[in-house]
């Protein structure tokens, strides 16, 4: 009867230091769950500041808070024993990624590349962009490649890893855009007159910038028939009221017509040919 009542009070031990165990380990839970969730809100608004794509913010705020979670029950299962069982899992898990990061190579780099854009991008959505020679609108970024809009209004998606390891031109990060047109005076004009003249009509296009940046005019080159000024003026690219391309066709409109009504001669290229066999010139 006395050993009964023993075993009874040893087995009753073992269930208590059990419980506790088991309390101890769902405390230690709910504290990572409470923990996670928390970081991950603050995670999501610190992205969210740095970045205009909350799909993206909202994945990596998510992921953040599995690895905590993950965190927590790793430090239960040390706890409760089973150290052997968590280092079968992660071998097993190391190997597994082995195995799979190896099948989807170019998938992974194109995911951890979105990921290092979305810490430190070099364009927001809505920048003007070179990227690889392809020139456009960004529309969008997502974990595999960016969404850009060419001129001609074909969608391009490029893989985030393109976007790393080439150079990066983007036209619009500091609001301003800058273009250019050559106009040809014929030889002997008033170039100086010509220059006034052509600032004056640029001033006149609604668009051009003339308080940050003012435009320009300059010799650029003196070609076989003409001597070629160079127009340049700015665009504000945070303000989308007037496209690019009709701003810069107005310019270009603006400024032929004024030196016409001025009397400017703008000559075409001219072309000699030269006949040395006095015979007639074929023309297809």
């Amino acid at each position: 009867m006395m050993k009964s009542l023993d075993i009874f009070q040893t087995d009753w031990e073992g269930i208590e230091a059990l419980l506790k165990t088991i309390g101890l380990s769902l405390a230690i839970l709910l504290a990572f769950y409470f923990l996670a969730n928390v970081l991950q809100k603050f995670l999501r608004k610190r992205l969210l500041v740095r970045m205009d794509d909350p799909l993206l913010a909202n994945f990596l705020s998510v992921v953040f808070r599995l690895i905590i979670i993950l965190l927590g029950f790793l430090l239960v299962f040390r706890i409760i024993g089973l150290t052997g069982l968590v280092s079968g899992l992660l071998a097993g898990a190391g190997i597994t990624a082995f195995v799979i990061g190896f099948a989807l190579k170019d998938i992974g780099e194109n995911f951890l590349a979105g990921i290092l854009l979305a810490f430190k991008r070099a364009f927001k959505v809505g920048d003007t962009v070179d990227i690889n020679g392809i020139r456009g609108v960004v529309l969008n970024l997502n974990l595999r490649d960016t969404q850009i809009k060419t001129p001609d209004g074909k969608d391009v998606f490029i893989p985030n890893a393109t976007i790393i390891k080439n150079p990066l031109v983007n036209f619009t990060i500091d609001g301003f855009l800058r273009y250019d047109f050559i106009v040809g005076l014929d030889y002997g004009s008033d170039y100086q007159v010509a220059r006034a003249l052509i600032l004056e009509a640029i001033q006149k296009v609604p668009g051009v910038l003339m308080d940050t940046k003012t435009p320009k005019v300059w010799v650029s080159e003196l070609a076989e028939s003409t001597l070629n000024l160079q127009v340049a003026f700015w665009v504000d690219t945070f303000d989308r009221k007037i496209a690019d391309l009709e701003v810069k066709s107005q310019a270009i409109i603006q400024v032929l017509t004024t030196l016409e009504k001025a009397g400017y001669n703008l000559p075409a290229r001219v072309l000699e040919i030269k006949n040395y066999r006095d015979q007639p010139i074929k023309s297809s």
